[in-house]
C-alpha cells in the first residue's frame, strides 16, 4: 500500500471519516481551550468597542493561525470589512499594495493615488457605520519601517471614530520588538493584549484529543489511554501542534500493531521518530513519569 492507502486504512481501523490531527488550521476542528477562548472574546469585545490596535501572542505551535482563521470567519459572518495579511515581511509600499489588493483597489501606478483611494474607501464605509479590520498574522516578522507605516495607517480616523482597526497575531518576539524605545508610540496605541498558552494539564490534552477525534467521526470509548495522554503531555510540552504530530504518528504505530487503543508505548515510538521532540532520557525513566512512580 502507498502512503495514502495506509492513512485511509488507519482511519478506517478506528472508524474515522476524516483526519483528526492534521496540521492545517481547519476551524472545523477548533477546540475551545480556555486561553484561546479568552483571547478570542477579548478581540471580539475590543473590535466591538472600536479600539484601534489589538495584539494576540503565543508560542510557536499554540494555535495562533487557527485562532486568526476563526476570527476571520467570525468577521465574514458578521459581514465586516476585512483585509488579511498572512505574510507581513513587506516593505511599507508593499503593505499599502497588499491592503489595496484586499480591498479590490489595484492597478495604481502611484502610491499616493493608492493611499488616497484607500482613504476614500474607508471614509465611504465609515459613513455606513463600518470600519476596516486589518488582520496581520506572524506580525513578529514585520520590518521596523513597516511597523512604523502600520502606526501611520492606524492614524486614519474621523473626529468620531477610527477608520481602521488592526489585529496583530505574533510570537512572543513581537513583545520584545514593541518594547524598543522607537516603537513607544505604537505600543501606546495597543489597548488590548491577549496571550494564548499551551495545554496546561493532561486533562486538557485528553479533552483536546477526544474533541478532534469526535470531529473526525470517532464514536466510542477514549482511544488514548491515561498513560498515553500523560506521555503526550510530557513529550509535547502541551503544544497543540506537537500533540497533533505525536497523536497522528501514535495512531499509525498502534494500527500497525493491530491495537484498538493507543498506549504509552505507542506514543514513545512516535516521539522517538520526531525530531522536534526532546527525546526522553530512557524508556524506563520516562515510563516512571508517565505512570506517576
Amino acid at each position: 500500500m502507498d502512503v495514502t492507502d495506509i492513512k485511509q486504512a488507519c482511519e478506517s481501523h478506528y472508524g474515522l471519516s476524516d483526519t483528526p490531527f492534521s496540521l492545517t488550521p481547519d476551524t472545523g476542528f477548533y477546540v475551545g481551550l480556555e486561553s484561546h477562548d479568552e483571547a478570542f472574546d477579548s478581540v471580539r469585545y475590543a473590535l466591538a468597542a472600536g479600539e484601534g490596535f489589538i495584539k494576540v501572542t503565543g508560542e510557536v505551535g499554540t494555535g495562533k493561525t487557527l485562532l486568526c482563521r476563526r476570527l476571520l470567519n467570525h468577521l465574514e459572518s458578521a459581514k465586516s470589512d476585512t483585509a488579511y495579511i498572512p505574510n507581513p515581511t513587506l516593505s511599507p509600499t508593499a503593505l499599502w499594495l497588499a491592503i489595496g489588493d484586499e480591498l479590490g483597489l489595484s492597478g495604481h501606478s502611484r502610491l499616493s493615488q493608492l493611499r488616497a483611494d484607500i482613504q476614500r474607501y474607508l471614509l465611504n464605509i465609515a459613513q455606513e457605520g463600518r470600519r476596516l479590520v486589518l488582520v496581520i498574522d506572524e506580525a513578529q516578522c514585520l520590518p521596523p519601517e513597516t511597523l512604523e507605516a502600520l502606526r501611520l495607517i492606524s492614524n486614519l480616523e474621523t473626529e468620531r471614530q477610527k477608520l481602521v482597526q488592526i489585529v496583530l497575531f505574533g510570537q512572543p518576539e513581537l513583545d520584545d520588538i514593541l518594547s524598543e524605545q522607537r516603537f513607544r508610540q505604537l505600543r501606546q496605541r495597543i489597548t488590548t493584549s491577549a496571550h494564548i498558552e499551551a495545554l496546561r494539564t493532561p486533562e486538557s490534552v485528553s479533552h483536546y484529543l477526544n474533541h478532534r477525534l469526535v470531529c473526525a467521526g470517532y464514536c466510542g470509548e477514549p482511544l488514548f489511554t491515561r498513560g498515553a495522554v500523560r506521555f503526550l503531555w510530557i513529550t509535547s510540552g502541551g503544544t497543540p501542534r506537537l500533540v497533533n504530530v505525536l497523536a497522528a504518528k501514535s495512531l499509525l504505530v498502534a494500527f500497525g500493531q493491530g491495537s484498538k487503543a493507543i498506549h504509552a508505548q505507542h506514543v514513545e515510538k512516535a516521539a522517538a521518530d520526531t525530531e522536534s521532540i526532546q527525546q526522553p532520557i530512557g524508556w524506563h525513566e520516562r515510563l516512571k513519569l508517565v505512570i506517576g512512580l
